[in-house]
């Protein structure tokens, strides 16, 4: 089905195309798609592989105006992915004592990556935090599930400081966990006495490691809260409402050079503040045109400030440009490579390495996406 709605020229997904010089998107192929999409809404696909199966995917290239690329890499979802080959003796005691209980992605909402970069998964089913070092191939779990004194029943977004310190906030508590970079627990911003949280539903949640400043969501209260490190109130932004810099159920949050971008969820958009509060712009709307909203969760951006847009509904992630317009997108609903199921959290590192958590599917997809700069490097004879 999503070869069909995203077909362009053959290449089976939609891409960059340049109109008076600008970028702009294909509108046949995603109108034409969201359309369908709309009538397969009560189709579902159910993540149905066992927990202990790695399956292999892939998927072709998705080839842009300018020489961008964006390269499907790979999906995980399983504690034993971190470190696929175990040793002769490992597996002799796997024969005779039974295989490990691994943990596995259950309900996956938001991500994150740190310095070393581990990629850091919240689980609202598991009730905690999954760490998975690739690279070192290690793994660990984070949880409060079982603390007498502030537990952490529903872990929501996370971030990392310079530090590597893990915070996450937790919706139904009204408190923010924060671990230190080996996963050990420190303390509970926003705790209050008798068990109490400070917060009504805290959601989105980044850290500005320089000016040493933390920047939550309050869904239920309509308001981004800005505090010092130690978890203090310093000023805050928004209030209810439609008009600009005022919000219906903000969520996720993300900080951009000078900029904080705020997911205005159900006012189907996303709302761009200097890191002061002052509103500069705003991208999407829900109607019957290009750069539909329905239902926004993660963003992110990558090296060309290029604004990432998960749509939960649609099964989607769109990009826009500064000004707004739409670039293009990928995905569409399914089990595959590049298909997703309430996609939720976004991450893009340094690298323009993508992680796009696909919730009902229990996984996270792995992209890359090459820019003009990165395209022109790789394709550039070596001396």
């Amino acid at each position: 089905m999503v070869r069909f709605l995203l077909e362009r020229g053959g290449r089976g997904r939609a891409g960059l195309a340049t109109a008076g010089g600008a970028p702009a998107l294909r509108r046949f192929g995603f109108v034409a798609g969201l359309a369908l999409l709309s009538v397969c809404a009560t189709t579902s696909f159910a993540a149905k592989r066992p927990k202990e199966t790695v399956t292999s995917l892939s998927a072709p290239d998705l080839l842009m105006d300018g020489g961008r690329k964006l390269t499907f890499e790979r999906a995980f979802s399983l504690e034993r992915e971190v470190k696929p080959r175990r040793s002769f003796w490992t597996r002799v005691v796997d024969v005779v004592a039974g295989l490990p209980d691994f943990h596995y992605l259950v309900s996956p909402y938001s991500v994150t990556t740190d310095s070393r970069g581990r990629v850091i998964v919240t689980d609202v089913a598991a009730v905690g935090v999954h760490i998975f070092d690739f690279e070192q191939q290690k793994y660990k779990f984070l949880t409060r599930r079982d603390a007498g004194k502030d537990p952490m029943v529903s872990p929501q977004c996370v971030a990392v400081d310079a530090q590597d310190n893990v915070y996450v906030t937790d919706s139904q508590t009204g408190k923010i966990y924060v671990f230190d970079a080996g996963g050990k627990y420190r303390r509970a911003i926003g705790s209050l006495k008798r068990g109490e949280g400070y917060f009504k539903r805290p959601t989105g949640i980044v850290v500005d490691s320089n000016a040493q400043l933390i920047y939550v969501s309050d869904t239920l209260r309509n308001k981004i809260y800005v505090m010092d490190m130690q978890g203090s109130v310093i000023r805050t932004i928004g209030k209810t409402g439609t008009g600009d810099g005022e919000f219906n159920y903000p969520t996720e949050l993300r900080l951009n050079g000078s900029d904080l971008a705020v997911v205005d969820a159900m006012n189907f958009r996303v709302q761009v503040f200097d890191r002061a509060g002052t509103f500069k712009y705003a991208i999407g709307k829900i109607g019957d045109g290009a750069g539909w909203i329905f239902r926004p969760k993660g963003i992110a951006f990558d090296s060309e400030n290029h604004l990432y847009i998960v749509d939960g509904q649609w099964g989607v992630v769109q990009i826009f440009d500064e000004q707004g317009r739409l670039l293009y997108y990928f995905g569409g609903r399914g089990t595959g490579a590049e298909q997703f199921q309430l996609p939720t959290g976004i991450q893009i590192d340094k690298h323009d390495k993508i992680y796009v958590v696909d919730s009902f599917n229990r996984r996270v997809q792995v992209f890359q996406y090459y820019g003009v700069a990165a395209t022109a490097t790789a394709g550039r004879a070596q001396p």
